[in-house]
């Protein structure tokens, strides 16, 4: 059986808050709610790196596996 991810919208934004290189947070929305986030995200993170990006859809490689 072969199960087919939704993709996200094309606006969707992913928001990620990063400490060093690892991913501590990580928030899909519309963009004005990820804006939202990464401000609060950003006040509350002050020395972290937020980033704001289009969402994407990740597949896994071994999903027409399942």
């Amino acid at each position: 059986m072969t199960t087919i991810a939704a993709a996200p919208q094309p606006a969707a934004r992913r928001v990620r808050v990063w400490f060093g290189e690892h991913v501590i947070a990580d928030y899909t929305a519309e963009p004005a709610d990820a804006i939202r986030y990464q401000a609060g995200m950003t006040r509350r993170f002050a020395s972290l790196r937020v980033t704001i990006e289009p969402a994407t859809a990740a597949v896994r490689p071994d999903a027409a596996d399942s």
